[in-house]
């Protein structure tokens, strides 16, 4: 029986041996030759049903011609996700884009890329196919506008700002594909196109509505810069629909605007499971084989599910050709050459990528950076923070989140090797100088089982010289419908929330604490704005600390004990509470974030406090300019506190209301993270051009039209912010952006 199964491997191996020799003389396999004539020779020698299956997301290999299989799904939202391996774990997107910094964000992509490489090499010099959550078609950055702190995911995204989003997206983009002419690192992919930014519970079936003015001004200009400006190779059309029509079957976003108006050539996906959402939620179509018909002419490549083979059926139906379906099978097959997936190892410069990277010591170095800059301090009342530790004998690191590390992974997320919690960044440094009490109270939105009273946990706490209190909110709560929103809890809704304050049974231990007289600091980790209404009166100071990765306990704790000034901003506004807000269904931007909200925030975007003082001076800039040209401002920024700090100097344009016409009260449009030492001054330059100059008309069309344009530049929001301003007068004829 041995002697016969090695017979069998031999044969095996032989006809192995002879078929690669064989397809290795396939015009395809031969690197030499353009990328086009490579493309179209594969697709020549596939049958229609090979065909309909490689569009999928889980595509079979093709064993006759030496095709292996690749699972297209995989994340990376801030660090490769949902691995086995330890792997680095960064930030979540909101927390790095509080950090205000693209290139720092440039280069989490590039190691996210390169960790991504080495399980990939690994995987396909194994030869068994590439798997899920081992290929290099990233799904990321989420790209949405988070437009309503109620909604779960607005944590995968870069905030409430187009221009913010649009330019975070843009570095994520660049780090994560890389700068080689003709291989692609990895491949990132921007979603959700568009107009997706919740309610979770009924996102298979909703059906956006905005204004053409709140779709252009609002909702696309982020996929518009990655597309044209940043050249992303793909793009995930949303589940829901958009003025009746499902977005992933959706003419006029994905011809008219994505092919014909932006020339976007990469491919596009399917979220998850939503062409069943076309005849099984949206109504839209009568049965599956026609609504996978739709998907396809409209320019859907990749089906993210299991029913695209149906295309074969909808050839013979005479829905569409098998020439439409070459026309997909060729954007997806380019995304497979790029990434060397029929190449030599030697001709891929990223094929030497190993497992030597993966978690490495520059990358732990990353990660702390990018917490430490994603820390907002929102409250200093007194100057209490940094703590002088050599006044303290004792320290209490109470609540949920204090060594709660799973907090600090969000959602699609890896799993470091080690996971730093504020508790043990705290009893690494200090233990050995002071007692260190570690008090979690309470649950995220429960009380513990067998946990002592409130009152009880509080006068534990009170023997200390200074109560730190972690709590907020976790993933496992506010998230994406079906991995999120924990049942039978107030606040919470399928991963949507119903409040913007703490959980009950938080604000009830915070107010035991506060009876302590204690000095508190809170420290709220969430992913979204939290209405911190009686903590902003009752606190001496507050933290807004995010879901900060592995090393967010260090980050922390760096910030606390002055070790780190902190310097980031707020990505979104954090209002007073839901009742300041529009009802979460509509779409419409009407009192909407910082540049159409009237009231008076509790926080306003772009805030956030430093232990040093920053000024501004010497604004330069042109008194007039002509339409249709760009020009540069410049203002020097000056240190003239006691510590070395960062400062995210902000620029805003404001164009008069004139009463007639819809535009934002101001508009982020430049940003620049400096560091500056104490005393230390630097010139900061931008340069304004038409685009950033240029307002939405009712008609979606973006143009620059003569008149009065006032420009601030600061540490934040015109009306919050120290800074300077200017008056520039646009003369000419109006000038459209294309």
């Amino acid at each position: 029986m041995k002697i016969k199964k090695m017979l069998t491997m031999g044969l095996l191996l032989c006809a192995g041996g002879l078929l690669a020799q064989e397809t290795d003389k396939y015009p395809f396999r031969n690197p030499d030759l353009p990328l086009e004539v490579r493309v179209n020779d594969l697709i020549s020698r596939l049958t229609l049903d090979e065909k309909v299956q490689l569009m999928k997301h889980e595509s079979p290999a093709i064993p006759r011609l030496g095709i292996p299989a690749y699972n297209w799904w995989n994340e990376a939202l801030h660090g490769v996700a949902r691995t086995p391996e330890k792997v680095t774990v960064f930030p979540q997107a909101i927390g790095m884009a509080a950090t205000f910094d693209t290139e720092a964000l440039c280069t989490v992509g590039d190691m996210v890329a390169s960790e991504g490489r080495a399980l990939f090499n690994e995987a396909l010099q194994a030869g068994d196919g590439v798997a899920q959550y081992r290929g290099l078609t990233y799904w990321t950055p989420n790209i949405n506008i988070f437009r309503d702190p109620r909604w779960g995911r607005g944590q995968e995204t870069y905030g409430e700002d187009p221009y913010l989003t649009a330019k975070m997206g843009a570095a994520m983009v660049r780090g994560l594909e890389g700068s080689d002419e003709r291989y692609l690192k990895s491949v990132a992919c921007a979603k959700h196109y568009a107009v997706h930014s919740g309610p979770e519970y009924n996102r298979h079936s909703f059906d956006a509505r905005p204004s053409v003015y709140d779709l252009w001004d609002t909702y696309l200009p982020a996929f518009r810069e990655l597309v044209v400006k940043a050249k992303v190779h793909g793009v995930m059309c949303a589940y829901n629909r958009l003025n009746g029509q499902p977005c992933c079957g959706n003419d006029p976003l994905l011809v008219d605007i994505l092919r014909n108006q932006w020339r976007f050539d990469g491919y596009v996906t399917s979220d998850c499971w939503a062409l069943n959402d076309f005849a099984d939620h949206h109504k839209t179509h009568p049965e599956h084989t026609v609504a996978m018909s739709d998907a396809l002419l409209s320019g859907t490549d990749l089906e993210c599910g299991n029913r695209y083979q149906l295309l074969a059926e909808g050839v013979r139906l005479g829905l569409h050709s098998e020439r439409d379906i070459n026309v997909s099978l060729a954007r997806l097959f380019t995304i497979l050459f790029k990434i060397g997936m029929f190449d030599p190892a030697d001709r891929v410069p990223y094929s030497k990528i190993g497992r030597e990277v993966i978690e490495c010591e520059a990358h732990h170095r990353h990660a702390l950076r990018m917490a430490r800059e994603s820390m907002v301090l929102l409250e200093n009342r007194g100057g209490l923070l940094p703590l002088d530790v050599s006044k303290l004998k004792r320290l209490a690191v109470v609540g949920p989140n204090a060594d709660n590390g799973h907090t600090q992974l969000a959602n699609y997320y890896g799993v470091p090797s080690e996971i730093v919690t504020p508790y043990m960044a705290l009893k690494r440094r200090l233990g050995g100088r002071m007692q260190i009490d570690c008090l979690p109270g309470t649950g995220l939105v429960s009380r513990l089982d067998d946990a002592p009273d409130l009152s009880q946990v509080a006068a534990e706490a009170g023997k200390a010289d200074v109560i730190v209190f972690v709590g907020g909110l976790s993933a496992d709560y506010e998230g994406e419908a079906g991995d999120a929103g924990a049942g039978g809890y107030a606040g919470f809704e399928s991963g949507d929330r119903t409040t913007l304050r703490l959980p009950s049974v938080q604000q009830e231990l915070l107010r035991e604490l506060k009876k302590t007289g204690k000095p508190l600091v809170v420290v709220n980790m969430s992913g979204s704005a939290v209405s911190l209404v009686w903590e902003k009166q009752q606190a001496d100071a507050v933290l807004q600390a995010w879901y900060g990765g592995q090393a967010a306990g260090d980050a922390i704790a760096d910030v606390l004990l002055g070790e780190y000034n902190p310097g980031g901003r707020l990505p979104v506004t954090i209002y007073a509470g839901e009742e300041e807000l529009p009802p979460f269904e509509s779409y419409s931007m009407q009192n909407r974030t910082y540049r159409y909200y009237t009231g008076t925030p509790l926080y306003p975007f772009g805030y956030g406090l430093s232990y040093t003082k920053f000024s501004y001076a010497d604004f330069h800039c042109v008194a007039k300019a002509a339409t249709g040209t760009s020009f540069k401002v410049a203002v020097t920024v000056r240190n003239t506190g006691g510590y070395d700090g960062d400062e995210v100097v902000q620029l805003y344009v404001q164009h008069p209301q004139d009463g007639r016409t819809v535009r934002p009260l101001c508009a982020l449009k430049g940003f620049r993270r400096v560091h500056l030492k104490r005393g230390a001054s630097a010139k900061v330059e931008f340069t304004l051009t038409p685009e950033e100059l240029a307002l939405t008309d009712a008609q979606g069309n973006w143009t620059e039209r003569a008149g009065q344009v006032t420009l601030f530049v600061g540490g934040g929001q015109p009306r919050y912010a120290e800074g300077v301003t200017a008056t520039l007068q646009l003369k000419g004829e109006p000038y459209q952006i294309n």
